[in-house]
């Protein structure tokens, strides 16, 4: 019996909306086909955007859409993807397959986008092969509201209403496909382009993000904040909002040999999960560097690109990165987002990469067809942890796996309480071989919490769920599961799926109930 005791008293801190946010760059079939596919398609769509995939994303409450890249973004010039479409620039997308970008997804169809998701705007900007002039009239062009030459450009364009950015990143990995720059050479020119990404708005301002380090390169983040953090009081924020970080899980030996997305043992399966528990060392090592300069974390961490990347689908185009999705997926997408949940003091955004049809994409498309992965099918169980509040909780775990070299913890949690009081739970079991009874003990509850405050009534209004009620004792469950290669396909697009769990019971203390083994549950009370 594993004991799961949860503190619904103890608040820890608040899970930002964003930590469930995603990625779409110009790449293979992410936009074009994917999200965008012209308003003349036969396709159903609203002004280009693919209904069916609207749909499907705004199930899971998308909160923010990073764009255009990635490496595209360093070569993005955004003057080329405004204006009438039939004079737009052409040019040759060299990062990704060597294709033709007719830039017909530009900026106004990025907020278009934004405005049917419902979601928050994350624009990357061009450091790497841009001057500082193109970003600052990009900025203007987004967000003046008066009489100026970009906001007259936009008006001409179509669009008299500035949008907002909340969130700008200035430059993308600029120590590799962002112009290979060294830690202190990028920080000063993070200093110099930050300085022209205005707040033109006197009711919001705009979150800079800057470019951090990969994976495990922690000269980057210390030299980046030592030279961004100098002159003390002038510079108390060290003129960011953000710093990125960027890992991915890569179960082969090298980039060369990533491994197959579907055709894979027990060992690699484990072997993957391994690599993606990395992410709770590097949050937290890279954490306490940024506590050194920002005790009160008033600096998120930004993990704007994370999630599995294998070979790409045999027959398809290299440069594309498509690949499918199983129940390894789902795994790594519980186990990572448990890991930001709990380091939501630090964690204050991250986006999986990518959207639709690209790496660890929540949804695939192949012409007019759409399937939703089981990537998908964890970020819809886990979204009312968004903007709630992170409690207190522990799980009792032991090491899995074939090798000790590559074991992984076999259980994750974490819990938060919604505004509505709702207490909701997600633990995963990453075991393919065994299940295991959960005790958990609630305290805080009976002394008059918020969670202790809610009714059945009150979770039943306040949680809707996608494989139908599992209901027992005024607690709600559901469940995913699956074998470890168990997929959705266009021919069978259902095979994985959330189901209602009804596997619970309450004790004296709290509940019990039965995780089965390479499963995802969420409990609600």
């Amino acid at each position: 019996m594993a004991k799961l005791k949860v503190n619904a008293d103890h608040v820890l801190g608040k899970i930002n909306k964003e930590i469930y946010g995603h990625f779409s760059e110009h790449l293979g079939r992410c936009i074009y086909e994917g999200l965008y596919v012209g308003e003349d398609s036969q396709i159903e769509n609203v002004n280009g955007m693919r209904t069916d995939v609207i749909e499907a994303l705004k199930e899971i409450r998308v909160p923010v859409l990073r764009w255009p890249g990635g490496c595209f973004a360093d070569e993005y010039h955004w003057k080329d993807g405004i204006g009438l479409k039939d004079g737009r620039k052409k040019m040759i997308n060299t990062h990704w397959g060597g294709v033709v970008e007719d830039n017909s997804f530009g900026t106004h169809e990025y907020f278009e986008l934004c405005r049917q998701l419902g979601c928050e705007s994350y624009v990357n900007g061009n450091l790497g092969s841009g001057t500082v002039q193109e970003m600052s009239e990009w900025v203007e062009y987004m967000t003046f509201d008066g009489v100026s030459p970009m906001a007259d450009l936009r008006t001409k364009n179509g669009h008299a209403e500035p949008w907002r950015v909340h969130y700008f990143g200035v430059g993308n990995e600029n120590w590799g496909c962002g112009g290979n720059m060294n830690p202190d050479f990028y920080a000063n020119e993070y200093r110099r382009y930050q300085t022209y990404v205005r707040d033109y708005h006197q009711d919001y301002r705009i979150n800079k993000i800057c470019c951090g380090p990969n994976v495990d390169d922690y000269e980057w983040t210390r030299k980046v904040l030592e030279t961004c953090f100098a002159h003390g009081g002038q510079n108390a924020h060290g003129f960011m909002n953000g710093l990125s970080l960027h890992y991915y899980t890569v179960p082969g030996d090298d980039w060369q040999h990533k491994g197959s997305a579907t055709d894979f043992d027990e060992k690699e399966y484990y072997r993957t999960l391994h690599k993606a528990y990395y992410m709770e060392e590097l949050v937290r090592r890279h954490g306490a560097i940024m506590d050194e300069f920002d005790p009160k974390k008033e600096i998120g961490l930004m993990v704007d690109e994370w999630g599995t990347w294998y070979d790409v689908e045999p027959g398809t185009n290299p440069g594309f990165l498509y690949q499918q999705n199983t129940m390894r997926d789902a795994l790594v997408a519980a186990l990572t987002l448990n890991i930001f949940n709990k380091h939501c003091d630090r964690v204050k955004m991250a986006n999986i990469a990518q959207m639709v049809n690209v790496l660890q994409s929540v949804i695939l498309t192949d012409g007019a067809q759409m399937v939703k992965t089981p990537t998908w099918s964890v970020f819809r169980m886990y979204r009312d942890h968004q903007d709630a509040q992170l409690v207190e909780s522990s799980l009792e775990s032991a090491p899995v796996g074939l090798e000790t070299e590559y074991s992984v913890p076999n259980l994750s949690e974490s819990v938060s309480v919604a505004a509505d009081g709702v207490l909701h739970i997600t633990v995963a079991n990453l075991s393919l071989s065994d299940a295991y009874d959960i005790e958990v003990e609630i305290s805080g509850c009976a002394q008059g919490s918020a969670a202790g405050k809610s009714s059945a009534a009150g979770a039943s209004a306040g949680t809707a769920f996608a494989g139908g009620l599992g209901t027992c004792d005024g607690i709600k469950g559901e469940i995913l599961t699956g074998a470890m290669t168990d997929k959705n396909t266009f021919e069978a697009p259902d095979a994985v799926k959330i189901a209602a769990f009804d596997g619970v019971k309450r004790t004296e203390t709290g509940l019990s109930f039965e995780i089965p083994a390479c499963s995802v549950v969420h409990l609600a009370l």
